[in-house]
């Protein structure tokens, strides 16, 4: 079998890919990643890149360039137009896989109609609303229910209409509908909502976790390594830009601790995916900013040396930090929008609040911590585990282990 993605470990959705890979191999299925990268140091994961047009004509590049400056409109989401095309099909039909299991292949990957000329079995994992929108990666809008025309296109938007150009061109080429997957609940009533999809097959497989290197050390212990303090209650969040994607929701986080200021004074933020900004918010307490994690020995001990993750995304499929923090026993605090509902079961593994209500997510973040103090004068944070922990590791046992996603990924092979 040949995953195709991206890349193996730049970027949450390519990380996530590798996963399923490894989880997949653990059980014995003969599985072999193909990116478009510079190759990984993993001898499972190849690179016979086959963009021609990357080194080709100087015309065709330049054209390339103009179609990803077209994802810089007032919607700060992520567009793709995914129109240059490459040899990947040729290479794929010819290959002895199986079955051809897409990830995150859109935007320079493949084009929409290399898609389309795939010819073998084909499973797709969905890391974005990407493969039923137009261009977007992920949107607000709902044009993607009722199709693209021009009475519902938002009025911050003008001159050519990028994603109806790339959603026609989907309807199109698409015509053989192929067995879908969906991390997240969330993603899968998206898609059976779709006017481009709605009558694809999609089964519902979360991404997978290695439980057994995503695990719990002592508290104290962390926060020694990372030259935190042991005395204070540690809230992380982290993303990629960590501030400066609004889909992230670090605005809110801020909003809601807000309301925390003076009530939590032993609370400590600790971000990562971010610098220290030139000037950093005034919280009343220190921020610790870690920056760009480059290993995940470092972030474990993140998840670890913390008494709560946050994620207060405004929409998110089934973000790695989630599923990170819980392997590690950290209870996770989040917004109920997205896929989030599939790794916070509320006051069991977290606090999921209410959409967007930051006075309920503040609420949130106090009750996790809550229940990580010891009952003792002056109330400092726990260096063993409580209830809330030992289900937030259980639930990441139970539900995203490697060895409970690679079986369902293997019924859903079975069943193409």
């Amino acid at each position: 079998m040949s995953i195709l993605s991206k890349a193996a470990f730049q970027g949450g959705a390519a990380r996530a890919a590798y996963r399923i890979h490894r989880a997949l191999r653990q059980i014995g299925v003969d599985s072999r990643m193909l990116v478009d990268v510079a190759p990984e140091d993993d001898w499972t994961v190849a690179s016979p890149s086959h963009n021609w047009w990357r080194n080709g004509p100087a015309l065709l590049r330049f054209v390339q360039s103009l179609l990803r400056r077209q994802r810089a409109t007032t919607n700060p989401v992520i567009h793709s137009p995914a129109v240059m095309p490459s040899r990947w099909p040729s290479y794929l039909n010819a290959s002895d896989a199986d079955i051809i299991h897409l990830q995150w292949v859109n935007g320079e990957m493949l084009s929409i109609a290399d898609i389309g000329k795939l010819e073998k079995p084909v499973v797709w994992t969905l890391h974005d609303m990407w493969p039923f929108c137009g261009a977007e990666h992920y949107t607000e809008e709902y044009r993607w229910q009722e199709g693209y025309g021009q009475s519902n296109r938002p009025g911050y938007e003008s001159g050519f209409d990028l994603n109806k150009w790339t959603w026609n061109r989907k309807r199109k080429h698409w015509k053989k509908p192929v067995q879908l997957v969906a991390p997240s609940h969330w993603l899968a009533q998206c898609v059976s909502q779709s006017s481009l999809m709605q009558d694809w097959p999609v089964t519902v497989v979360p991404n997978a976790i290695d439980t057994e290197f995503w695990r719990p050390m002592e508290r104290n212990q962390a926060r020694e390594f990372l030259d935190l303090p042991k005395e204070n209650s540690i809230l992380l969040f982290g993303a990629l830009g960590a501030g400066h994607d609004p889909r992230k929701g670090f605005d809110l986080l801020l909003e809601a601790i807000g309301y925390l200021r003076g009530e939590r004074k032993d609370l400590r933020l600790v971000v990562f995916g971010q610098s220290k900004p030139k000037s950093p918010p005034d919280l009343g307490f220190p921020i610790h900013y870690f920056g760009h994690l480059h290993d995940d020995l470092s972030l474990r001990l993140l998840y670890c040396a913390s008494d709560a993750m946050v994620i207060p995304s405004r929409l998110d499929n089934l973000p790695n930090t989630g599923l990170e923090a819980l392997a590690c026993s950290t209870p996770v605090v989040s917004f109920n929008v997205g896929g989030l509902p599939d790794i916070v079961v509320h006051k069991r593994s977290g606090y999921l609040a209410k959409a967007f209500d930051t006075q309920d997510l503040a609420t949130g973040i106090a009750w996790v911590l809550d229940q990580s103090l010891v009952d003792l004068p002056g109330s400092v944070a726990s260096t063993k585990y409580g209830w809330l922990e030992e289900s937030a590791r259980e639930r990441a046992v139970a539900q995203f282990s490697y060895p409970v996603v690679a079986e369902q990924y293997l019924n859903v092979y079975r069943k193409i």
